[in-house]
């Protein structure tokens, strides 16, 4: 349908081209791009370096990532105002592959997702997004930050552990008996910290909050440190080692350079060995990094239409989110997608086209070659603080309340089983139990809605009574394999006496096989009985189906009307013979 064309469209860099190209693009608009990208990208750099981290990486390649991908996205993408780079939603997918591969593996995994969303791009499914329920998404997002909080809470409070458990409920053993060890100096600064991000808002000023925070928290953590308190830091934690030899603390003021990333460190340091072995072990990551950037970057665009009135194309959105994955691990840049946070940010700092999203990438790329070497003293219980904030945003706690508190019992029942799933065992089993669950309960709910009703006593319908031994039924719903058994299995019981039974089916708008078998079965039935059958009224698919299928009026036996008035008029004139 032409009206619906934007939605299945496939144009690369088709937002760019609308807002800059097909519109006029002058100083003043520049200008509000300008602003609200350098806006963004100061939120950006303290965001991309924890996430990171987070994710089982130094916090260079977080950084990259916002860069490149963040450039690229938005040059070939399909949202006016979308900001992509790294997100919490990610950490826990990256983290296990960090680990397992190291950053090799990492950026390998983010190359086959890259690949995969350009496919699922190419084949039109941008539009996936309408298929997955609010639960299953409130489910694993809530999830996801409740297992980001869990792994905060180790730098939050300076706890002395060098690793965690793998399992959830490991985790948070360990932490418990831990948490009587805390540094009382690290838990100050990330209260400062958290506490600034907390209060900053309500000075409604146009500094983001992000930025005050952290020079708190690093002025904080320079006066402990001169009364003899060591509190952690990017510098004290990450070291780097340069292709000409020199090595440093933190983060190296360089550009990254191309590299094919299964030659990146592999999990004993040395380089990715790429086998086909390798990539079958990371197919799996690679596919669910890949469903969940589309998830996540389609929902975001969703959430910007709301906000601003236009519409973003979906598809070329994913082709450009796998292009942007595609493209940035060559340069150590880890997986990115749309952020809701950081585009929403955008679009309130007045952002009018993508250039704003490509200013914010080198905003970026200015902070890691001008002031690399102070962003090493950034204290890694303040970055645990940030997460923090950013774990409770996700988590969406107000939509979750109000869909406890409004929702039907199936909806809270999915909650629960995607959120469950996701902190306990995996994301991807989640989503998939998610939706086959949320599935099902819609399925029983709508085979319910499926209902028979003797209306023969109806004046309003049948003006005059029906013949001795015919009752007249109406079927209300779709009549599809987890409905039809039942109410023919109903109409068998009421009409087991009857010399005849007229079905008025103007309330059923869809016959499935399952449907078809049964009102054969029926027929049978009927037949066996003696029992003759009228079906009046039958819709358009109905009517298809039955055509296929071959059946056909048999005189005595089975017979169709197009109206339920024709029908009656056809019981009384046989009536009168």
């Amino acid at each position: 349908m032409p009206h619906r064309a934007h939605l299945f469209r496939l144009h690369p860099g088709i937002a760019l081209q609308e807002s800059c190209l097909a519109e006029p693009y002058g100083r003043r608009r520049f200008g509000k791009d300008l602003m609200a990208g350098i806006t963004v990208g100061i939120i950006a750099i303290p965001l991309a370096m924890a996430l990171a981290i987070a994710s089982g990486v130094p916090p260079q390649y977080g950084l990259y990532s916002a860069m490149i991908a963040g450039f690229v996205i938005a040059l070939t993408g399909g949202s006016r105002y979308s900001i992509s780079g790294p997100t919490a939603a990610f950490v826990v997918i990256l983290y296990p592959v960090a680990q397992q591969f190291g950053l090799g593996g990492l950026l390998l995994a983010t190359l086959m997702a890259g690949l995969i969303m350009v496919a699922l791009a190419l084949a039109r499914l941008g539009r996936l997004i309408e298929y997955i329920p609010e639960p299953v998404t409130l489910g694993f997002t809530s999830g996801i930050a409740i297992v980001i909080a869990t792994l905060q809470i180790r730098d939050f409070f300076g706890l002395p552990l060098s690793e965690l458990p793998e399992s959830w409920l490991g985790k948070v053993e360990t932490l418990l008996l831990a948490l009587p060890q805390f540094d009382a100096a690290s838990l100050l600064v990330a209260a400062a910290t958290l506490a600034t991000m907390l209060l900053w808002p309500r000075l409604k000023t146009p500094v983001p909050g992000h930025l005050p925070a952290l020079l708190i928290g690093v002025g904080l953590s320079l006066l402990l440190g001169g009364f003899g308190h060591e509190i952690d830091t990017i510098g004290s934690r990450f070291s780097y080692l340069l292709p000409d030899g020199s090595s440093g603390q933190g983060i190296p003021p360089v550009l990254p350079h191309f590299e094919w990333p299964w030659r990146q460190s592999g999990p004993d340091g040395a380089p990715l060995e790429l086998s086909f072995e390798t990539l079958r072990a990371l197919l799996p990551a690679a596919f669910t990094i890949a469903m969940l950037g589309a998830i996540e970057s389609l929902l975001c665009a969703v959430v910007l239409d709301g906000m601003t009135g236009r519409r973003h194309s979906a598809n070329s959105e994913l082709l450009g989110q796998g292009l942007g994955n595609l493209v940035a691990p060559f340069f150590g840049g880890i997986t990115a997608t749309a952020a809701i946070a950081r585009s929403a940010a955008n679009y309130r700092a007045g952002a009018e086209s993508p250039v704003a999203a490509m200013i914010h990438a080198l905003v970026v790329m200015a902070a890691l070659l001008a002031i690399a070497p102070l962003l090493s003293y950034l204290p890694m219980a303040s970055m645990a603080a940030m997460l923090l904030m950013v774990a409770w945003n996700m988590s969406e706690a107000h939509k979750v309340v109000a869909l406890v508190r409004r929702a039907p019992t199936g909806d809270i029942l999915v909650l629960a089983v995607c959120l469950s799933l996701t902190v306990l065992f995996d994301m991807v089993i989640a989503i998939g139990t998610g939706i086959v669950l949320a599935s099902l309960l819609f399925v029983r709910d709508l085979g319910a809605m499926t209902r028979v009703s003797e209306i023969g006593g109806n004046r309003r319908l049948v003006p005059e009574p029906l013949p001795e031994g015919w009752s007249l039924y109406k079927i209300s719903g779709p009549l599809f394999f987890a409905a039809a058994d039942r109410v023919f299995s109903e109409l068998e019981l009421l009409c087991r006496y009857n010399r005849g039974v007229l079905l008025y089916l103007d309330g059923v708008p869809m016959l499935d096989a399952g449907g078809l078998s049964a009102l054969e079965k029926y027929i049978a039935s009927c037949r066996e009985r003696h029992i003759e059958l009228m079906i009046a009224d039958l819709q358009f698919q109905p009517l298809k189906a039955l055509a296929r299928a071959g059946i056909r009026p048999v005189e005595g036996e089975l017979s169709f009307t197009p109206t339920l008035a024709e029908a009656l008029e056809r019981l009384r004139q046989a009536s009168n013979r």
